[in-house]
């Protein structure tokens, strides 16, 4: 869980010296790490960093010689997440291209966008499991302390090119500490933010869906107020039984789907069919070869499936968000530029629940 204002504050007036992280560490080992973070006040990033110098390595966050050192790692398991969803693909870092502002690596199982402005700390951790063998794993952060992104090796990854790597980004100084500060992220309604009639007028213009994040850009709108603004033609609320029907629809149908789940750093994408749908307790979990989903149902508030034109016809996502009006996690029938969505995609979309039965998607 994000550490919120007051919390914040208070870490960062006062944070845990590194040793009395490792000792209370010691006593709750069987804690998850970010459980742990949260139930002490502190950051993730904090938490590794005490560990620096035992099994710990600062890194730099420099995606550009991550991404042209990772191929060289053979296959890996790259892991997003935010709160309430986690993201794991295995295999291989294949094509990567390095933007200040957007990074990008294509491949058939590992699909990233990274924003390499929000990374502001790097980890290589290794840490013995319960049989005595050593993991290894490159973790990277952002400044309020949060997870953007981690690769963890795998029994067939290379190990030679995984220390080159770590050599490559060790940080000069070692140091056991982190600088975190909470980071601002507003859904407040700003003044000069359009009105419904203005995001209809630019909506129904859309002919590429990259054409929307600029568009909310121009209209001083996020995301949530968008869709929840705009008319049912193109925002449609769905029940909350709508996310496991979909992942149950998925894996019945056989169709090919698109899941992105996203930190403040990278978005990670799966394309293809899904399944085994496995849900336990709050849990809804896709447990595939190369595929593993973690989604938190009970810390989904609202569900919609959103219709966006395009030159090849519209584009149907389906988009669940949490109490803080966040995006948790997006869906999309898989497609390619220049053909029509996916008839079964379409399909799946129109039979699930909605709230106003008369507003069906």
């Amino acid at each position: 869980m994000p550490l919120d204002k007051e919390t914040a504050a208070v870490t960062q007036a006062h944070p845990l010296p590194p040793a009395e992280i490792r000792h209370l560490r010691a006593q709750h080992a069987e804690m998850r790490e970010r459980d742990f973070a949260r139930i002490h006040r502190i950051s993730e990033a904090e938490l590794v960093a005490a560990y620096v110098g035992e099994g710990v390595v600062a890194l730099r966050p420099d995606v550009a010689t991550l991404l042209a050192g990772a191929a060289a790692l053979g296959e890996v398991l790259a892991l997003t997440r935010n709160e309430s969803a986690v993201h794991e693909k295995i295999g291989p870092f294949e094509k990567t291209n390095f933007g200040e502002a957007a990074s990008i690596a294509l491949g058939k199982q590992i699909d990233l966008r990274i924003f390499p402005k929000a990374w502001a700390s790097g980890f290589a951790v290794e840490k013995a499991d319960k049989e005595g063998a050593t993991k290894r794993s490159l973790q990277f952060f952002d400044g309020a302390g949060d997870a953007v992104f981690k690769i963890h090796l795998r029994p067939a990854s290379n190990l030679e090119a995984y220390d080159q790597l770590v050599a490559q980004l060790r940080t000069e100084e070692q140091s056991q500490t982190v600088s975190v500060a909470p980071i601002e992220e507003s859904e407040a309604v700003r003044p000069d933010a359009a009105s419904a009639g203005e995001l209809r007028a630019h909506w129904e213009k859309l002919t590429d869906t990259h054409q929307f994040f600029p568009m909310l850009r121009k209209l001083h709108l996020t995301r949530h107020q968008a869709v929840s603004m705009i008319d049912s033609e193109f925002a449609t609320s769905l029940d909350l039984g709508a996310t496991r029907a979909l992942f149950d629809g998925a894996a019945a149908s056989g169709v090919s789907i698109m899941v992105f789940i996203g930190s403040r750093g990278c978005i990670q994408i799966h394309t293809g069919p899904i399944h085994k749908v496995a849900p336990m307790g709050p849990w809804l979990n896709v447990m595939d070869e190369t595929f593993h989903m973690h989604l938190r149902l009970d810390q989904i508030t609202e569900v919609w499936a959103v219709r966006k034109p395009t030159a090849d016809g519209h584009v149907t996502s389906f988009e669940a968000y949490g109490a803080d009006k966040k995006l948790i996690i997006q869906c999309f029938g898989e497609r390619h530029e220049g053909d029509a969505e996916l008839t079964g995609w379409r399909g799946l979309i129109a039979g699930l629940p909605a709230l106003d039965r008369s507003n069906a998607a």
